[in-house]
């Protein structure tokens, strides 16, 4: 069977064979509701409990701060939405890169009383510092600032930006979705910044999807948007799927483990990428920035990009294009308008974004793809012209 390589892993990771070996007896044998008294609901509720002490331990937080979702956008959509509901409407700031699953809400809530203001970046995608410090001198109620962007893969400066923050006095949230397996997470230093909640997604590190966590300062007052029978500490009603939480404990553990030697192999791979892109010509987007180590987001001048992922598709590459778009009316990334590229050159953007199991062979074998993909489409342009 055709097996493209697969370098698409900021859209989801191959499930490790250990989540998978561990998930397995809670999709049969271990079926108990974790909410029953017998012994197969307290077999069930000690594995979730083991597994809130997993992710805990891997982004060095509490248990107890550790409230399990179904998804990234859940625990973003609990967080804006919930706190929301338990304060007086006043300013919402999000950075203008930001995910749908956060921008989204945050026009919901703009559509109720909040006044939605949003935090500009520089060329590099990383937020503007003064810019955020005029609208923190207003004193938002709520922030949401992401760690790390799903496309360009940049690094925001969050510890700095929450301390603008805090004098403020309003909840400061970072999706830190991309992060994990990627890059070290340490909630305490994060909160003790002024970090109030972090979301994390298992399917971004190894884990199944279908299980997520919103990491939540006690102090912080949610309204759920679940209501039910009170799991979660009351945050998030509903019967937990413990297949997928066991398997995002385990995925978070073994991401702790392994995050700083496979970082250092994903940058290895990514310079290679990024030689290779550099002999094409290719504008690589937020590179005067730092970013996480696997990602590579990139356009080559006067290639579409749809077109582009389609073809090295074929050619045996899965990678993404930068495009959010319909067959009728294709969008530019939002996050490369925030950052300033002409529509022209963003309409060309893939991204590459590696993960454990890709090699330099096949870093190799994508940039000859790639040469010889961009020339077929540069002769069918000429002969066109």
């Amino acid at each position: 069977m055709f097996r493209p390589a697969y370098f698409d892993h900021n859209a989801t990771t191959p499930p490790d064979p250990a989540v998978l070996a561990a998930m397995l007896p809670w999709l049969g044998e271990h079926f108990g509701n974790p909410s029953s008294r017998h012994e197969y609901g307290r077999r069930a509720r000690q594995a979730i409990d083991e597994a809130r002490q997993q992710v805990a331990s891997a982004v060095n937080a509490h248990p107890t701060e550790v409230v399990f979702t179904s998804g990234g956008s859940e625990s973003n959509n609990l967080f804006l939405k919930g706190a929301a509901a338990c304060l007086k409407p006043g300013i919402l700031a999000i950075s203008a890169v930001e995910h749908p699953c956060v921008y989204r809400p945050a026009a919901q809530l703009g559509r109720t009383g909040w006044t939605v203001e949003t935090i500009a970046v520089d060329a590099a995608g990383r937020v503007d510092s003064s810019a955020f410090a005029s609208i923190a001198a207003r004193r938002p109620r709520l922030v949401s600032v992401m760690s790390a962007n799903n496309e360009t893969g940049v690094l925001q400066d969050v510890p700095a930006l929450a301390s603008l923050a805090r004098d403020g006095g309003g909840w400061f949230h970072s999706d830190a979705a991309q992060m994990l397996g990627k890059q070290a997470i340490d909630f305490r230093a994060l909160n003790a910044a002024g970090v109030h909640a972090l979301t994390l997604s298992a399917h971004k590190a190894g884990g199944p999807k279908g299980a997520a966590a919103l990491v939540l300062d006690k102090r912080v007052e949610l309204e759920p948007l679940i209501a039910g029978g009170g799991h979660e500490r009351g945050l998030r009603s509903g019967t937990e799927n413990v297949a997928a939480i066991v398997g995002f404990g385990v995925a978070a553990e073994l991401a702790a483990v392994r995050v700083a030697e496979l970082g250092r192999r994903l940058d290895g791979l990514r310079q290679r990428l990024e030689s290779g892109l550099a002999a094409l010509g290719a504008t690589v987007f937020g590179a005067a920035a730092r970013r996480l180590p696997n990602t590579t987001y990139f356009a080559l001048a006067g290639i579409d990009g749809e077109t582009l992922v389609g073809k090295l598709d074929r050619a045996g590459f899965a990678v993404a294009s930068g495009a959010a778009c319909s067959s009728a009316n294709p969008e530019p990334s939002h996050v490369l308008r925030a950052m300033g590229v002409a529509p022209e050159v963003a309409r060309g953007a893939v991204r590459v974004s590696f993960g454990a199991g890709n090699t330099e062979a096949e870093v190799d074998e994508f940039i000859k793809a790639l040469q010889a993909t961009v020339g077929r489409l540069h002769g069918l342009a000429a002969v066109a012209a």
